[in-house]
């Protein structure tokens, strides 16, 4: 059944958005989720294509789902947009070729398929106008998808950059995405003269190497006077009304004989058992296994599972039992935690479109994401109010994003986020760590903040 197109009524802030725009060759927009980057994005390119003649083809860079469902669907609901056609640059390369020769406006392509991409047509770039969704995926300089723009960015007459964490990691994330904003004119034209002038090293390893930087002092003002002029940002809360969202912390406490076993592989980075071990390289790994551990199982280097404990699966279940029927949206870490979860609850998961609206429509008691799969673009926010946290993401990026599926527009409900910590381990750190880079984030988000003349609630 083909649904009703609805009649867009922008808010003051979406308007705004659009104008700036359109008034802006190579725009940023910060914009949080729930804002409506889509169809501030889409409002303009239609101005652009069919009233001011501006441009002619559109390339819109996004993450695999978002790329396959997200702008067909907003095209699809507004009445505005219905002259737009779109073009799904995905799936296999037969697929992706016909895609590109079929007549379109707006041609979505995923990220991990830019290279792909430019390399495709080489010197006979076609798009003059990219919208790059969730530009900071793109924050890596060295990273195959920013080099290859990069070499086509002379090309685009028009660039939008749209994302709500622009700096998920501190502000050395932010040169190679205001790069392909303004090629280099703000911030410099390489990343290690940017990390020279704003930067400096808090210690060195390996007989002299400079190493985890820190901004100068006076730096962080510089940096967002450079990019305020072709950047806004707003805050969902200052222009939505949210509902309330509230933060909890469960913790969960190992038996001594647990801990012991978490204990011998922080210190050793070795954990033998009978038949093989637990061994962590360097201390990325050993993070990475501690982090397992602290959930109840880890990998072995035969990458088979050991189980530790159930803490956890019991404080979920206390969880699922509290939400009296209502539905729950469960994050987890590692496969071996989402199999632990399905071995002890009727859960399922959200893959498809279908789960989607399965769980939109109520059907789905419990689901099982992993933020990496569904932290861009989904929406969510019709199926349930409550999120836990099973397993925490060291990405601030994946975890504001996952938890917005549900604390976003359209949400009629309190928002109640649950993580569960295992007391005396990393999770603590995690937990400290995400915070902490939110500081970074905000001070961003504020010192770009858009002059709209305040929030607007209608």
């Amino acid at each position: 059944m083909k649904l009703k197109k609805v009649n867009y009524k922008p808010h003051g802030y979406q308007a705004f958005s659009t104008e700036f725009i359109l008034e802006h060759k190579s725009a940023g927009l910060f914009l949080e989720c729930g804002l409506g980057k889509s169809v501030i994005t889409l409002t303009a390119v239609v101005e652009l294509m069919y009233n001011m003649f501006d441009v002619s083809k559109v390339l819109v860079i996004a993450p695999l789902r978002v790329a396959d469902t997200t702008w067909q669907d907003e095209i699809e609901k507004w009445e505005h947009l219905k002259c737009l056609k779109i073009s799904k640059v995905l799936g296999s390369k037969k697929n992706r070729i016909m895609a590109l020769y079929k007549k379109a406006d707006v041609y979505t392509i995923n990220r991990e398929n830019v290279p792909w991409l430019v390399d495709f047509y080489k010197n006979d770039w076609p798009f003059d106008m990219v919208v790059i969704d969730e530009l900071s995926s793109f924050k890596s300089p060295s990273a195959k998808r920013f080099r290859a723009l990069k070499k086509v960015r002379h090309k685009i007459k028009r660039i939008i950059g749209l994302t709500g964490t622009p700096a998920p990691n501190g502000l050395l994330d932010i040169w190679s995405q205001i790069y392909l904003l303004d090629r280099g004119e703000r911030l410099g034209r390489t990343f290690n003269g940017y990390r020279g002038r704003y930067f400096h090293p808090q210690k060195y390893i390996n007989g002299g190497i400079p190493a985890d930087y820190a901004v100068n002092e006076g730096g962080e003002e510089k940096i967002y006077t450079k990019i305020s002029d072709i950047c806004i940002s707003m805050k969902a809360l200052d222009y939505l009304k949210m509902p309330e969202c509230i933060l909890n912390k469960v913790e969960v406490e190992l038996s001594e004989k647990e801990m012991k076993l978490y204990r011998k592989l922080e210190r050793d980075l070795l954990l033998p058992f009978e038949d093989s071990d637990v061994d962590a390289a360097n201390a990325a790994v050993l993070a990475n296994k501690l982090l397992q551990m602290a959930n109840g199982a880890v990998y072995d280097e035969f990458n088979d599972v050991k189980y530790i404990h159930d803490r956890k699966l019991d404080a979920l279940e206390d969880l699922i039992e509290s939400a009296n029927g209502k539905p729950v949206l469960v994050y987890y870490a590692f496969k071996h935690d989402r199999d632990r979860i399905k071995a002890r609850f009727d859960a399922g998961e959200i893959n498809t479109s279908e789960d989607i609206a399965k769980w939109n429509e109520g059907k789905t008691q419990i689901a099982l994401c992993h933020p990496a799969s569904t932290g861009h673009g989904l929406n969510l926010q019709y199926g349930g109010c409550t999120i836990i946290w099973f397993g925490l993401t060291w990405s601030l990026e994946l975890y504001q994003q996952a938890n917005a599926r549900l604390w976003r527009q359209g949400q009629n409900h309190t928002v109640v986020i649950h993580h569960i910590l295992t007391k005396d381990t990393i999770d603590q750190r995690v937990m400290r760590a995400l915070q902490d880079k939110d500081t970074s984030q905000a001070a961003l988000i504020d010192a770009v903040k858009a002059g709209t003349g305040g929030g607007d609630y209608e």
